[in-house]
């Protein structure tokens, strides 16, 4: 590939390669020529520095491109990216380029490819055609690389998972880089359902200790993690085929191996990232620990969609052992790239040969982050050119993608969004709780008549609420409902699952989701804001005139939920009801209520609920603002606070407030100051 500043190599298939296998540079077969065998032991005392190249959660964002809204978005997407990968190439003599995980999925262009109109076993992933024109070293599995099933993940990686339900002598056209993953095992044979680790064999470009070029032989081991969550997301296809094990113990077995095998230095590639509580094997985000254990010479992490090193003035992960000047976590090099190809990662390892091998000298190793947008000196927005090889590799699917997003299934007579669903608007919210109410209660009624006689509702969130920035919430026109306006309501590929709780389980369950609220103090003159760091997408209501309730943001977490009622009565604590959730929340929503951990779950569906909702559409596609959005199961209860409460939404966004009713929300200001795109508005917690 142009722009490679390694020695290629001639890797052994993975569909015929065991595990370990060393891939040998077509260019070291001389041992390194004129610098290599055993003038190597002269060199002692040379340097080089291999920039580590970090992808991660790309989601399938190949273009620029927001499927949902038919438009150009130029603030994330893999094309430019590559732009940055390329310039990194023409700095540092010597690069290593992996990914992270959450690649296949994220995007209409994901779901066309593996559900809609699936692709052929001799065509490659959009994605992974798109990569190829950069030439990725290796990549790991993040969770969501399990969403379409095993079934397809065999196909797209190339064939070779021996795993029930799978054909492992499928051979197909695959990712075209390595990948590795070594904490999920397959059940039917007890060993790694990928290779758990790889050795690339490079040549470095050096300087000598007489400041000359050398050109020296290295080995780097990369090795791979996902999250365990994995077992409770997509268990309706991993239940019984395959187990995991936490990245402390997978990497404790496996970096020894890779030392053993000669690799000089380790990159492990995490999809995870970090977590100050106590460490468990099924943690999502285990990154503290990981680089504690010994060999790990650097750590890429993804996942949580954020970024280390973080540069602003009140950085996240905020942890001991994590030092964002020097981009480390306990004192190995690290990065976290944000997500969508919003950043490329990079770890500049300085590296010293003591003639035989090469080790790493953190302490003068360093971890930054190239964004694709960053602001000039006069204040603009700048952003990268995309680069021009990667849109053609991909354009016919990209087009077929557009035209099956377009397929008309509905009107709707207002404007279905999420800019004010933190303040009480359902405007985007009850169609997806009523479809997924329906959806269920057909359900019980024809398969599970032991549960048809309770009373069955539904829970959904404002998935999309703004963290991307000012662009990031669902925003449908009034007029003609597409299949892209569906998917703007239901962003992510979960399924619909049934739970069975009570009348307390219900109020603990709000009680969590009412996280999303900072505490407000009626007391205090300052301006304070509403929302907290807890995500939007956790931020479950009802949106029901059966069900009401206050949430009292001035009381402390655990006691906001006032005046919860079912039918006009109080709610009787001891009373089942059937909720309608989805995949996510009913396996690993513990923190919420007990039962969410799985062990409330009566009905797992095979059905998506972006399906579920595009369905209901279909049956029911005059959408109404007084049929499907103005049903407010919930307000906050009222109260005198001596300052402003604020918080930050879309720009040009108050007109949505007064059409849903929100007459106690005013706009402070255009520009709040974030840098992203929102305005500022209060709300008026006594009226």
């Amino acid at each position: 590939m142009s722009g490679r500043n390694l020695s290629k190599l001639t890797f052994v298939s993975r569909r015929t390669a065991t595990w370990g296998v060393v891939a040998i540079a077509a260019s070291l077969a001389a041992c390194g020529g004129s610098d290599g065998g055993n003038n190597n032991n002269a060199n002692a005392g040379a340097t080089a520095t291999l920039a580590v190249l970090e992808t991660t959660d790309l989601h399938f964002n190949v273009r620029s491109y927001d499927y949902f809204k038919l438009a150009e978005d130029k603030s994330y997407g893999f094309e430019r990216t590559a732009t940055l990968v390329r310039a990194a190439r023409k700095e540092f003599a010597n690069t290593l380029l992996v990914d992270n995980g959450d690649t296949i999925q994220g995007t209409a262009l994901a779901d066309y490819e593996a559900t809609i109109n699936p692709i052929a076993c001799t065509q490659q992933l959009s994605m992974y055609k798109a990569m190829g024109a950069l030439g990725f070293d290796a990549g790991t599995l993040g969770n969501h690389e399990f969403n379409y099933g095993l079934p397809f993940l065999n196909q797209v990686l190339g064939g070779g998972l021996d795993v029930d339900g799978v054909d492992p002598s499928k051979k197909c056209v695959g990712a075209g880089f390595p990948m590795v993953l070594a904490n999920v095992t397959s059940n039917k044979t007890k060993k790694p359902l990928v290779q758990p680790y790889t050795v690339l064999e490079r040549t470095l470009t050096a300087k000598g200790a007489d400041g000359k070029e050398v050109k020296l032989p290295i080995k780097i081991g990369v090795i791979g993690f996902t999250t365990p969550g994995i077992m409770n997301w997509d268990k309706r296809y991993l239940e019984g085929k395959v187990t995991t094990e936490g990245a402390v113990e997978a990497a404790t077995k496996y970096v020894p191996e890779l030392r053993a095998k000669g690799a000089d230095i380790v990159v492990a590639l995490l999809h995870g990232g970090m977590d100050g509580a106590a460490y468990s094997a099924t943690m999502e985000n285990p990154g503290l620990y990981l680089s504690k254990v010994p060999g790990i010479d650097a750590m890429v992490m993804g996942h949580q969609h954020g970024v280390f090193p973080d540069t602003a003035a009140t950085p996240g992960f905020n942890l001991p052992g994590v030092d964002h000047k020097a981009g480390t976590v306990n004192g190995v090099p690290a990065v976290m790239a944000s997500s969508w190809g919003k950043s490329l990662g990079v770890v500049q390892l300085a590296l010293q040969w003591d003639g035989a091998k090469w080790t790493v000298n953190k302490a003068a190793s360093k971890s930054e982050l190239r964004n694709i947008q960053s602001k000039n000196a006069a204040g603009t927005t700048v952003t990268v050119d995309a680069d021009a090889s990667v849109a053609p590799l991909i354009e016919t699917q990209h087009q077929a993608a557009i035209q099956y997003v377009k397929t008309p299934i509905g009107q709707t007579d207002f404007r279905m969004s999420t800019l004010f669903a933190d303040v009480g608007d359902p405007g985007a919210i009850q169609i997806v709780n009523q479809a997924q109410q329906a959806y269920v209660a057909a359900y019980l009624k024809a398969s599970l008549p032991q549960y048809a006689q309770l009373p069955v509702l539904s829970v959904s969130a404002p998935f999309k609420s703004g963290f991307q920035g000012g662009a990031d919430y669902t925003d449908v026109a009034v007029g003609p409902l597409a299949i892209n306006n569906a998917a703007d309501l239901y962003l992510y590929p979960n399924t619909v699952y049934a739970v069975k709780v009570n009348g307390g389980d219900i109020k603990n369950w709000l009680e969590a989701a009412a996280k999303r609220f900072n505490q407000i103090d009626p007391a205090k003159t300052g301006e304070q804001q509403l929302i907290s760091t807890f995500p939007g997408y956790n931020f479950d209501m009802f949106t029901t005139a059966d069900v009401q309730y206050e949430i009292d943001v001035t009381k402390p977490v655990g006691s906001r939920i006032q005046n919860l009622t079912y039918l006009g009565k109080p709610i009787d604590v001891a009373q089942e009801f059937v909720i309608a959730t989805n995949n996510y929340r009913a396996t690993s929503g513990k923190s919420f209520i007990d039962k969410l951990d799985g062990s409330g779950t009566i009905w797992a569906s095979p059905d998506a609920n972006r399906d579920v909702v595009i369905e209901y559409v279909r049956k029911n596609p005059a959408v109404t603002r007084t049929g499907n959005g103005a049903a407010k199961s919930w307000r906050f209860a009222k109260a005198t606070v001596a300052g402003p409460v604020v918080f930050s939404s879309g720009a040009n966004g108050l007109s949505v407030a007064q059409a849903a009713g929100l007459s106690n929300v005013t706009l402070v200001a255009a520009d709040d100051g974030s840098g992203k795109g929102t305005s500022k508005y209060a709300v008026d917690l006594s009226k």
